[in-house]
């Protein structure tokens, strides 16, 4: 009944608001609004670090319908998906793990103290307008402390509002169906307040039954099927509600944003497949709130930024299956965020910056024995960027000072870290400027979660902190025509050395929800990221987009030689992968088509075959007609997802979708 009245409630804010919305950010103050299209390009005098983009009608074009979905086609990346519409879905930057991964929305960060894990399955494409992802950290030295701080950021940018001349308003509604059952409407209405704020309301509700049919077939060690069968999974159902209230602001020399966010989930977890055993017993309800505002000003030469961010996410999970101890678990966690960021221009070429960080979270939980944390983290930044025509530098050097504190345990536990990072960028052909050289390293460094430490079934107090040091060389090959057969190419390649000392590895252990933790010691990865892409104009108004990327990375643990597993492969981590796009535009048609690889893997820590996965890829398949009817805009976009109908696991035992299908239809004014 509460589902029923959730529903009615959400399509009446729907068709009678028309406004369930993509979020919106104001653009700066001193930047130029951009076209609609995919930014390759370092800005000038800018980009020190390597840059990954996608945005724009490039990100429409994907199939995908997560953030997680869209970077896959980034490499260096590892998406780990629990399968179906609702399944849990978490990324990886080079083999050094999730909790490395900083991911940031509408320029504050996103936290889990819990796990440390942020599930990107949460935030749709429909509300963001372009996503980035920096190996080490932003090429800014005016960002939060906090930002500094991370082995590699994703940074998701949300819908930055436009309005015609004598217009006031914008509004799109969007229908998603599909396999699954899916149903999944979302609208968005922009508002322009005054000469110099607007507001945006953006919403969507998504629902999907989550049966489809899968084959699962296991082999044994000595070659023989040990099962071979075809079902149906079962109990990957979901049921979410976004809500975003956006309110932006500029003002003579700086600007101000204001966003209210609310993400309501109630869904199943199928759990693995193990010796034919179907899992339907466990549930997961999802309640997060947060509300963030920043503001930014520029005073001559000092330009300063304040961020602020209240959170509150409430967790319930149940596990009633039978063969399993029931489970009723209710946790609450709340953050409290503060920064400030300051930069100075010394000489045109020369800029110094100091940011520094607070931030507090805790964890309640109704569980025996399992007491409530509190973690006061207080971080201080100061860094430089040289800026001359030939080469760029930026240098940076964070620290970082952690104290936990748990109820009815007078011990304190406290940790500090020194991090330098140091970055340069050089262009030594002044006749071939669009050829760069690029280097950096960087240490970083991280506490283990709350989980990690304190939960009752698989906390590890003797958890060490993990520690990351980063080598990186690259070169850069990027040029745009605005006439010609050939419209613009991109060529990159970065090689990488990782260090990883008390590697912290979780493994899902039987339920979706919880984790087995355990410090691998140390891990050594090597890697090789390739890139390219070309656009090429065939013909007036064709516009054809080739693009690929090729990863390999060897990442294995270099701990003790007595080990059996030692200098193997980790879990999880395949040698090769890649993706290629094939983007056609003719007129107002789109054909898009996809394919990702994923090499073989290792599901535990010994490379022997009883813990083998089979590689994986698939192939995806989107067309899609632009209308425009007087003022109306329309667009209907078809899908087809694993096209081949290939049988495949992300993670061992989870079964991943076969053939698939969405249709999307789009009505803006």
């Amino acid at each position: 009944m509460a589902r029923c009245c959730r529903r009615r409630w959400l399509l009446c804010c729907l068709l009678g608001a028309g406004s369930l919305v993509q979020a919106v950010a104001v653009e700066p103050v001193d930047s130029v609004a951009l076209p609609e299209v995919m930014v390759t390009a370092k800005r000038p005098n800018e980009e020190v670090i390597p840059v990954q983009r996608l945005s724009g009608k490039d990100l429409e074009r994907l199939n995908s319908n997560s953030v997680a979905d869209a970077l896959r086609y980034f490499s260096g990346v590892q998406v780990k998906d629990y399968g179906g519409v609702g399944g849990i879905k978490t990324v990886n930057i080079r083999s050094m793990g999730t909790n490395h991964t900083g991911v940031v929305y509408d320029g504050v960060a996103l936290g889990n103290a819990q796990n440390g894990q942020i599930d990107l399955g949460q935030f749709s494409l429909d509300n963001v307008e372009a996503i980035s992802l920096y190996n080490g950290q932003k090429s800014e030295i005016l960002q939060p402390a906090r930002d500094f701080g991370n082995a590699g950021s994703v940074y998701m940018q949300t819908r930055v509002p436009v309005f015609e001349e004598g217009r006031n308003y914008n509004a799109r509604a969007t229908m998603r169906f599909g396999s699954f059952d899916l149903f999944n409407p979302s609208a968005l209405v922009e508002l322009q307040l005054s000469e110099r704020v607007n507001a945006s309301l953006s919403g969507e509700w998504l629902t999907s039954s989550g049966k489809y049919k899968f084959r699962y077939k296991r082999v044994n060690p000595a070659g023989e099927v040990a099962y071979d069968t075809t079902a149906v999974r079962q109990n990957g159902d979901i049921d979410a509600m976004r809500l975003e209230l956006n309110l932006n602001g500029t003002f003579d020399g700086g600007e101000w944003h204001l966003k209210g966010y609310h993400y309501n989930s109630e869904r199943g977890i199928p759990g693995a497949i193990v010796n034919h055993v179907w899992r339907r017993g466990e549930r997961q309800w999802d309640n997060n709130s947060f509300v963030q505002g920043s503001y930014r000003r520029a005073l001559g030469r000092f330009t300063t930024l304040f961020n602020a961010k209240y959170a509150f996410y409430r967790t319930h999970y149940v596990n009633n299956d039978e063969r399993q101890v029931a489970v009723d678990n209710l946790y609450r966690q709340r953050e409290l965020y503060f920064s400030t960021a300051n930069r100075f221009r010394i000489l045109p070429q020369w800029m110094v910056g100091l940011s520094y960080d607070f931030q507090w979270n805790s964890l309640e939980t109704d569980i025996r024995d399992f007491h409530r944390p509190d973690r006061y983290t207080n971080l201080l930044a100061v860094a430089t960027s040289l800026n001359f025509d030939v080469v760029k530098f930026q240098g940076s050097l964070l620290a970082t000072f952690i104290r936990d504190r748990v109820e009815g345990d007078e011990q304190v536990r406290s940790q500090s870290r020194l991090t330098p990072a140091a970055y340069v960028s050089l262009m030594p052909f002044s006749w071939l400027r669009a050829l760069e050289f690029r280097a950096f390293v960087k240490q970083s460094f991280r506490m283990p979660t709350f989980n990690d430490l304190y939960y009752a079934d698989m906390g590890n107090s003797k958890l060490n902190p993990e520690r990351v040091t980063q080598y990186n060389v690259g070169v850069l090959l990027d040029r745009s025509f605005t006439h010609g057969f050939v419209r613009s190419y991109r060529f990159s390649t970065d090689a990488y050395l990782n260090f990883v000392t008390d590697k912290i590895v979780a493994y899902p252990k039987g339920q979706q929800f919880r984790w087995t933790m355990l410090n691998l010691g140390k891990v050594r990865i090597k890697g090789i990221d390739v890139a390219g892409e070309i656009t090429v104009s065939p013909a007036s108004r064709l516009d054809v987009t080739l693009r690929g990327q090729y990863t390999f990375q060897q990442a294995i643990d270099v701990t003790n030689p007595a080990d059996s597993y030692y200098r193997d492969q980790i879990p999880y981590i395949p040698r090769h992968s890649g993706s290629a796009i094939v983007n056609v535009v003719w007129r107002d048609w789109g054909l898009n088509y996809s394919f990702i690889y994923v090499g073989e893997r290792y599901n535990q820590q010994e490379n022997i075959i009883y813990n083998h996965t089979q590689p994986w890829y698939t192939s995806d398949i989107s067309l899609s007609r632009d209308f425009k009817v007087r003022n109306v805009s329309l667009r209907a976009l078809v899908e087809i997802n694993n096209l081949l109908n290939q049988d495949y696991d992300v993670i061992a035992n989870y079964p991943m979708p076969k053939r698939n299908f969405r249709v999307t239809l789009t009505v803006g004014i």
